[in-house]
Formats: structure tokens, C-alpha cells, sequence
């Protein structure tokens, strides 16, 4: 057997470190690809990486081999040549695998370095067993053949280290470049180092040849394929990260991220050890505004918002819109004290005018504020405690910002626990019915009874009405509820009317949930018939906020009650927005005076405008009933104002239907002496 010496082509080994440089950073590109996305998806891209990696990294082999001529012809076994593919893909595959782990120790580095290591030992040795050409045979020096394995396993380690270092960069930089040269010389060193430990052997000296032509078109045409498979994958990058990516992450109105922008921010920024500042923020009166001048003004306000917002965007400060009139900022290292500062900030910024479409608009927003890891150590829950806690500043008054905290923790789980209970309170015969008499100062009897809902919990007892009701508003078990209400009010006024000379009546509130599904009157006539009381005796009341909330249809749902014989009245007035243009309208009987002017009758303003309601309800035949009445002066102020029933804790606390017979008892027994004026 005679030793052959074999020689380099410096152009093509040049050719073999360009396609390594390739492969390697086409690999550091597709990585980020890989740890930001999930799925099915995720397991697409780390199978077409590992095929761009795996096929570059044999490409690179494949040339070097062939820029080493000695002096024989060599052709290269198919089914070898693929296995030797195969593996230099499923190293790949290996590489991609590891830096799907959010924290990797040496450890672990270490394994996935010797593992991927093994990987393209096996690519290289398996591809030189693939070359075949008369008479000639190969051999390794052990030692080198050790040192090209160690060279293979600290050429993966380092590949490795750098997915790792750049998983979290997609933009083309020098370092990223540094890294990748430093990829594709080391893939290079192992291949030759690999080369040298191998010794050419020939057996017939005749066919040796002083020159054998370079296969250029096996050679072209392999290094081509690989770099067209690289540009592809380029070019797709390019494409999801340029359209791809900013549909999916951007929000189009504004050009700020969206909600899924804003998840995938939590997944990169928030660790255990982070410190995140998280603030919920929420235009005030959006609807209005946007109902009023339509949905192009509130688009353009909307934008307007959010250019003042993005110029708060920072390294550590990012800006996100979740729909509608919600924004989220999400600001690394920041504690409670700058937090303060800059929910200030955003607050004053937002209220400043805007000019719009030739208007002048004003609007202000509400900001909730939670904190990582305090309030949570994940998105979901530091979403929901920002929330929560904007929720507060909106009924502290709006135009505020608000800490979520721990007393706002234990409300929340306590709203959650009641609304789960509240979805079965109805099955399980959990509400009462209480009533508060209302009282004619005139005849000093009483007129007629208001019917409050109670809740009896079976472990918190009995739960404020203004705690579960706006629960069962947003839940629309309101609706259900009132059916119950007026079954039940219709039926205990049957009874006490049983025994009364004068009748009595009932009245009962009613929501707005309730107009909208459409089944009042149906209720209203179910009602009425099971109990078989007549439509005289009942009283529905309503707020201001129902009637302007949409006046043709509340007029055409009152109507044909009103022409039944009952009796509608507007509770709380002047406590919401007014109606005054309306009152005319809308088939009232009975304004009621909110007690909130009871409460302060003391002062000059509140009596002048009770005395205006007084006088507007008379001169439009009203009947008049002041709420709220708890001191002898009211009663006074209210009797000479020319206002004669009243309602409140001077005449009775509400009581439940066995209380209430008791109390007429009383009263038909000796009627209350009250010191009337007059």
C-alpha cells in the first residue's frame, strides 16, 4: 500500500468557511424564531432550522472534502451520504431542542454540547466512508482522531453558548456576525483537524493521476442548493418579521403592540427576580364621546392617546394597547415611588385638550398600577390585579390612579366568591324580600310598601344590596332575580291587602338588564296573575339613568303597563343625569326625591332644590316622595314644602313580610304619633 499526500484548494476552502459563516448565522437567526413561538408552530420552525443548520453544516463537510484532491477519482455513495446528512440534521435538531429552555445550567450545556458533538462526528466520519475510488483505502491516527471528537464537542458547546446568547436578539448586528464567523471557524477547524487525522492509502499504483480534474458542477451545484436553501430562510425571516410579525404583535389603529405583543413581553421581561410595574389605564367616558361624535372622532381620539403615551417608550418602559380604550405600561425597574411620578405624569398628559375634527375635546383616564413580584409573578395575574385596581380609582372619582394592595385583594376575592355564589342563590332560596313602608304625613297612615331584595348567605349572612346587585347587573342575573321579585312582592301584597280596609300597595325597582331583555311586560303580566293582585297595586320604579339610557324604547315598554292601571315612577331624582326634557314624555306617576337631599337638607341649595322638584312634579300632576326622611325636621321642612309621603328610617327600617304584618297591627292599633305641624 503506498501513502498518498494529498493537497488543498484554497479557493474552495475559502468556498466551505463562506457556507459555514452562512449556516451559522442562519442558525442564530432561526433560534429567536424558535424560543418565540409556541405550539405546533414552534416545532415547524425547529424542524426547518435544524434541516437549514444540519444541511449547511454538511455542506460545508462536503465542500471541504472535495477541496482535497489525491490524485484519484472519487465518487461518494448515495445511502451513506444521506445518513451522513441525517446526522449532521438531527445535531441541529439537538441544538434548537436545548435553547428551548428558559434557564440552561453548565450542566445541561455541557450534555447538549457532547450530544450535539457526537452528532457531527458522526456527519464527518460517515461522509469520508462515503467516498469511493479503485484501490484506495482510509485510515485515522487515534490521537487526532481524539482531538478532532474534543474539537467537535467544544465547537457544539460553543454554538450552543451562542443560540443561547442570542435567542432573545432578531436584528442583524455586528456581534451577531462576530458570532457567527467564530461559529464557522470552529465548524471549519473541527472538519480539517477531522481531515488530518485521516491517512490515504492506495493498493495499485497505475491509477494514480498527476491531475484530476475538480467536479465544478457537483461542487456548484451542491454549494449552490445550500445557499439558495439559506436565502430562503432568510427571505421568509425577513418576511414574518417585517409583515408577518407586525400584524400579529401590532395593533393597527395605533402602531403599538397588541395583547399578543404584551403576553409575549411577559414571557421574555418577567423572571422571578424581575421588578415590573404594570399600570392598567382607561379613558374616562369613552362611550360617551364616542356615541355622541360617532366611531371616526373616537378612533382619531384614541390615536391621539396614544401618541402621548408612546412618548414615554423607553429601554425599560413599553407601551401596549389591548383594545377599545385600554392601554397598558409595562416599566422595568421601577419601584412605588417612580411609579407614582409617572402615573402623575400620564394622568396630566391625557387631560390636556384635544382638537379633533374641529372639536375641542377634554377627556381624562384611570389608572390601576400592580407590581411584580408583589402581586404576581406572572402576566395573568398582574393583569388582573391592574385591573382590579383601575376598577378602584373609576369609583374613587376617575382621573385618579389607584395601588392595587391587599385590602383590594380580599374584595376582589370576595366579589369572585359572591358571584360564583350568587349563580345559585335563586335555586337555593337565598334571597328575602324586606319592605319599607311609605308614609302619607296628611292621613299619618301609611300608602304603600317598597320591596328591597336581601341576600341571606349561608356563611357571610347577609350581604349589602349595593354589593351583589351591580354583580348581578354585569352578569345579567338581575334579570331572573327581578322575575322572582315580582312574583313574590305581588303575592305579599295579596296577603296584607287580605286584611287592610285601605289598600296598600307594592312597589318594585327595576333594572336596566331588564328593559333590555325585552320580557317586562311578560313578567309584569305572569306576576300579576299568579298572585292575582290587581295592576293598581303595583308600582315600578325606575332611575334616570334607565330612561336616558334609550327613551323610544323605555316609552314603548311603560305604555301598555301604565294603560293597565300601573303605576310607574322615577326613583332617585335629580341624583342622575337629567330628564327633564323627558318628564313629559315617559307615562310617570311618581317622582321620587333622592335622599341624598335629605341628607344634606341642612343646606340652603339642597332645600331650594327640592322645593323646585316639589313645584315641578304638581305642576306636571305628579305625586311627590321624599326618600330618606330620618329626623323630625325633615319631616317638617318636607310637610310645608307641600310634599306629603314619605320614606325613611323615621317612620321604619325595612323588615321582612312577618315583621311587616306585625308593624300594621300596631299601627291600626294605635296609629304613630307623630308631632305634625299644621
Amino acid at each position: 500500500m503506498i501513502a498518498i499526500a494529498g493537497n488543498y484548494n484554497g479557493w474552495v476552502i475559502f468556498l466551505s468557511f463562506v457556507i459555514s459563516l452562512m449556516a451559522s448565522y442562519s442558525a442564530l437567526n432561526l433560534v429567536y424564531k424558535i424560543s418565540h413561538t409556541r405550539g405546533k408552530a414552534q416545532q415547524g420552525w425547529m424542524a426547518a432550522s435544524a434541516f437549514v443548520m444540519g444541511s449547511g453544516i454538511w455542506t460545508m463537510h462536503f465542500v471541504g472534502m472535495m477541496a482535497f484532491h489525491v490524485g484519484l477519482p472519487v465518487k461518494y455513495d448515495i445511502p451513506t451520504t444521506l445518513i451522513s446528512i441525517l446526522a449532521a440534521i438531527l445535531a441541529s435538531y439537538v441544538a434548537f431542542y436545548l435553547t428551548l429552555s428558559k434557564q440552561v445550567n453548565r450542566l445541561k450545556l455541557a450534555g447538549g454540547g457532547i450530544v450535539m458533538g457526537a452528532g457531527i462526528v458522526a456527519m464527518h466520519y460517515t461522509g469520508m466512508a462515503s467516498m469511493r475510488s479503485p484501490g484506495m483505502s482510509i485510515t485515522y491516527d487515534p490521537l487526532l482522531w481524539a482531538v478532532s471528537a474534543i474539537i467537535a464537542v467544544i465547537v457544539s458547546y460553543a454554538a450552543l453558548f451562542l443560540f443561547i446568547r442570542f435567542r432573545h436578539s432578531n436584528r442583524a448586528g455586528f456581534s451577531k456576525w462576530a458570532a457567527a464567523g467564530l461559529m464557522g471557524l470552529a465548524v471549519c477547524g473541527m472538519h480539517y483537524s477531522g481531515m488530518t487525522a485521516a491517512s490515504f492509502w492506495c493498493g495499485d499504483i497505475s491509477v494514480l493521476q498527476e491531475k484530476v480534474p475538480l467536479d465544478l458542477f457537483l461542487l456548484v451545484g451542491v454549494s449552490f442548493a445550500t445557499l439558495c436553501i439559506m436565502l430562503v430562510t432568510w427571505g421568509a425571516i425577513y418576511f414574518d418579521r417585517t409583515v408577518l410579525e407586525r400584524m400579529a404583535y401590532s395593533d393597527p389603529l395605533t402602531g403599538l403592540g397588541n395583547r399578543h405583543a404584551m403576553n409575549r413581553y411577559f414571557q421574555e421581561e418577567l423572571v422571578e427576580s424581575a421588578s415590573l410595574a404594570i399600570m392598567f389605564l382607561d379613558l374616562d367616558r369613552f362611550k360617551l364621546i364616542n356615541d355622541t361624535l360617532g366611531h371616526d372622532v373616537g378612533d382619531l381620539l384614541v390615536q391621539a392617546a396614544a401618541d402621548r403615551l408612546r412618548s414615554y417608550m423607553s429601554d425599560n418602559v413599553q407601551v401596549f394597547r389591548l383594545g377599545g380604550d385600554e392601554f397598558l405600561l409595562a416599566a422595568k425597574n421601577m419601584d412605588e415611588a417612580e411609579a407614582k411620578q409617572l402615573a402623575e405624569q400620564l394622568l396630566e398628559r391625557i387631560r390636556k385638550p384635544y382638537m379633533l375634527e374641529g372639536n375641542e375635546l377634554y377627556i381624562t383616564c384611570s389608572l390601576g398600577i400592580s407590581f411584580a413580584p408583589e402581586h404576581g409573578t406572572n402576566g395573568s395575574k398582574l393583569l388582573i390585579a391592574a385591573d382590579t385596581a383601575m376598577y378602584q380609582a373609576k369609583r374613587q372619582g376617575k382621573n385618579k390612579y389607584y395601588i392595587y394592595n391587599q385590602e383590594l385583594a380580599a374584595q376582589s376575592s370576595r366579589r369572585m366568591e359572591l358571584e360564583k355564589d350568587l349563580q345559585l342563590a335563586l335555586a337555593k332560596q337565598q334571597f328575602l324580600l324586606y319592605y319599607q313602608p311609605k308614609w302619607n304625613a296628611e292621613t299619618n297612615r301609611p300608602t304603600g310598601f317598597e320591596a328591597l331584595l336581601r341576600w341571606k348567605h349561608p356563611v357571610h349572612g347577609i350581604v349589602p344590596p349595593d354589593e351583589f346587585i351591580p354583580i348581578a347587573e354585569e352578569t345579567g342575573l338581575i334579570v331572573s332575580m327581578t322575575r322572582w321579585v315580582l312574583e313574590q312582592a305581588c303575592a305579599d301584597c295579596v296577603s296584607w291587602n287580605a286584611r287592610e280596609e285601605q289598600p296598600l300597595n307594592v312597589s318594585v325597582n327595576l333594572s336596566m338588564k331588564v328593559f333590555d331583555s325585552k320580557n317586562l311586560n311578560d313578567m309584569v303580566d305572569e306576576a300579576l296573575a299568579r298572585a292575582g293582585l290587581a295592576p293598581e297595586l303595583l308600582e315600578l320604579e325606575i332611575t334616570e339613568t334607565i330612561v336616558m339610557n334609550n327613551v323610544p324604547d323605555v316609552i314603548a315598554q311603560l305604555t301598555p303597563l301604565q294603560e293597565m292601571g300601573i303605576t310607574i315612577s322615577m326613583d332617585d331624582f335629580g341624583s342622575g343625569y337629567s330628564s327633564l326634557g323627558t318628564l313629559d314624555l315617559i307615562p310617570f306617576h311618581t317622582l321620587k326625591i333622592d335622599k341624598l337631599f335629605m341628607q344634606q337638607s341642612h343646606l340652603p341649595a339642597k332645600r331650594a332644590i327640592v322645593n323646585t322638584i316639589i313645584v315641578l312634579a304638581h305642576q306636571l300632576n305628579l305625586e311627590v316622595v321624599a326618600e330618606g326622611v330620618e329626623t323630625e325636621q325633615q319631616l317638617e321642612f318636607l310637610r310645608t314644602s307641600g310634599c306629603r309621603v314619605m320614606q325613611g328610617y323615621y317612620f321604619s327600617k325595612p323588615m321582612p313580610k312577618e315583621q311587616l304584618d306585625e308593624w300594621l297591627e300596631s299601627v291600626h292599633l294605635s296609629p304613630l304619633q307623630r308631632k305634625l305641624p299644621g
